[in-house]
């Protein structure tokens, strides 16, 4: 297989943005506040240019998780041109999140976990730190945010 050069660092952001506004699913890992073992969980999303807007049983491992530490990590993609976001998460309650989120959710993921008998939650990620790259190649400079700032001008 032969690698493809690396890209700059303007092109990855502009990679991942576009990855971030039309990918549906990412795989969520969180982890219990007592340092209990990792859980992993994919998860459908919605990006609104700050955010990424998940749902999950709020009783689930995933649900706890996040509403009990407020972090999460996520990857994006396939293995050889990942996104990964670490995060801050603020839960809502369905009553709590704006309707005309609700919908816009259940819209591109095709899944509204208002209308289940599980009681759900939503969970916005602020993202603090995101990386991508693809091979080794692109390894060095991955960071593309640190500390919810882009290093890497539009």
């Amino acid at each position: 297989m032969t690698q493809e050069p690396a890209r700059t660092a303007k092109q990855r952001k502009q990679d991942t943005l576009r990855r971030l506004e039309h990918d549906e699913d990412a795989w969520v890992a969180t982890a219990g506040e007592d340092g209990g073992a990792p859980y992993l969980v994919p998860l459908s999303f919605v990006w609104d240019g700050t955010t990424l807007l998940f749902a999950t049983p709020a009783a689930s491992p995933t649900g706890r998780n996040l509403a009990a530490t407020g972090v999460a990590r996520l990857g994006i993609g396939p293995t050889r041109d990942v996104v990964m976001v670490e995060g801050t998460v603020v839960m809502l309650t369905p009553a709590d999140l704006p309707e005309e989120d609700a919908e816009i959710f259940a819209s591109k993921t095709g899944f509204d976990p208002r209308q289940l008998a599980t009681p759900y939650s939503y969970f916005r990620v602020l993202p603090q730190r995101v990386q991508a790259w693809r091979e080794a190649n692109e390894l060095k400079g991955r960071d593309l945010m640190r500390d919810g700032e882009w290093l890497v001008a539009d």
